[in-house]
């Protein structure tokens, strides 16, 4: 009698019964688990755009100085309106229509600056991260989305220059704007949300970089930490792109900014200046930030090499461009948008810029922070220096034996000859008082004063 030999594999021979094939099932198994993830992905950056489109509005004072960068604005002053308003809805940056018009020159001059900062936000739905299933940083990724767009005003600085600004309804006239769109969407597309040499500051590269240290994809990142992920992410792409050459990204030691390091550091093989990307991460206050730091965290912003702070509220981070009285302007990177393959022809370029000016009290900002400083010539850097030391130690106050507190300090010598951290924190009782019915509010609204 002839029997029949049972199949090695037991899924092959089960399935002749059920009618089922393994490969088959496994494709399945994996699209539905994309699908899932996809479907995850979309409702957790749908809330997540309720949350950040809560608060629509960010009042501006009349009388008040913005700082924006480097740059002031003495008076906001609309003439056909009462009141001074951005429009600060999600969808704002989509319609001029949105925003309040006048003729007031400081005023416009504001929005034009404000609009021509890069935005870089959250997106889905782009190649899966580096040892994870994660197609979205929604939710995670706030800190190297700041971090991004801290590196984006260098690069706009570097490449366009501080005044430039961009039109959406202007086509290039001549030689020279034509070189400044071309300039503005190469530096978008050193951004683009995929793992490429091509786009080497890409999310996908920092999170690679970030597993060196024991960082993944979903963890979070603190400003400090992402300080150290652009440094490498810079000069490993200057081994790939020669644009790169002239740039330095030099992280500040223990609240310190070594002179002789940098000097050192930040020539080439000819020994020529490189443009200089100073980056400082500085703790201002033990559990929250202390009070006695905002005179000086403020006055950065009137600096013309300040290309902004990375920071925000705790878990929370935002890109502070500047400020109004005791309240501090900033780009939020927490909408959660598609990803837009930036080297396909002409791609969109709205996503890319915010309408929406938002204000945090400096007194909900978390202690931990990076400040950020581009300095095109030796002489800038010297000029920094000079000009800075004035404004890093808070007025009046030190301690009875005359101890300063300075945000961070400049250091004549090298890092390898010092061993401690020369900054000094102020006693916990100059700190600032937050009251517990504040704490929750995520944005401030501010009335016309």
């Amino acid at each position: 009698m002839n029997t029949q030999e049972l199949p090695k594999d037991r899924s092959v021979f089960l399935s002749r019964f059920v009618g089922s094939n393994p490969e088959t099932d496994s494709k399945e198994d994996g699209n539905l688990i994309e699908s899932e993830g996809k479907v995850k992905n979309k409702l957790l950056s749908m809330w997540n755009n309720v949350k950040y489109g809560m608060k629509l509005r960010s009042n501006f004072s009349k009388e008040s100085p913005v700082w924006l960068l480097g740059k002031c604005y003495r008076r906001l002053e609309s003439p056909s309106s009462d009141s001074t308003e951005l429009g600060t809805d999600v969808a704002a940056f989509h319609s001029q229509g949105d925003l309040v018009t006048g003729d007031d020159e400081n005023f416009e001059a504001f929005k034009k600056d404000f609009f021509s900062r890069l935005w870089l936000t959250y997106r889905r739905e782009f190649p899966i991260l580096t040892g994870s299933n994660l197609s979205s940083d929604c939710g995670w990724g706030c800190m190297l989305r700041s971090g991004q767009m801290l590196m984006a005003q260098a690069l706009v600085c570097h490449f366009l220059g501080r005044n430039w600004r961009w039109d959406p309804e202007a086509l290039p006239g001549n030689r020279e704007q034509f070189i400044e769109s071309v300039n503005h969407r190469k530096i978008i597309k050193w951004f683009g949300d995929k793992p490429s040499k091509n786009s080497p500051l890409s999310i996908h590269t920092l999170v690679t970089l970030g597993e060196e240290s024991g960082k993944k994809a979903g963890d979070w990142y603190g400003p400090g930490f992402v300080a150290h992920l652009l440094k490498k992410a810079v000069n490993i792409a200057s081994e790939e792109n020669y644009e790169f050459d002239a740039l330095n990204v030099f992280v500040a030691e223990n609240c310190t900014v070594y002179i002789g390091d940098v000097l050192q550091e930040n020539v080439d093989a000819d020994g020529k200046w490189k443009s200089l990307i100073l980056l400082v991460p500085v703790r201002l206050g033990l559990e929250k930030f202390n009070s006695v730091y905002a005179p000086s965290l403020t006055a950065l912003f009137s600096l013309k090499q300040g290309i902004g702070i990375i920071g925000g509220r705790p878990k929370h981070s935002m890109y502070f461009v500047g400020f109004q009285d005791d309240k501090l302007i900033h780009l939020d990177p927490h909408y959660c948008q598609e990803m837009v393959d930036v080297w396909a022809p002409e791609f969109p370029l709205s996503s890319f810029h915010c309408r929406s000016p938002r204000k945090l009290h400096i007194g909900k900002m978390d202690p931990s922070c990076c400040i950020g400083f581009y300095c095109s010539t030796k002489e800038e850097f010297f000029n920094l220096v000079d000009t800075v030391q004035s404004l890093i130690v808070p007025s009046g106050k030190s301690n009875s034996l005359g101890t300063e507190y300075p945000l961070f300090i400049f250091d004549k010598g090298f890092s390898r000859d010092s061993s401690f951290s020369p900054q000094r924190l102020p006693p916990k009782d100059l700190e600032f008082s937050v009251s517990s019915t504040d704490v929750d509010i995520e944005i401030e609204h501010f009335n016309l004063l």
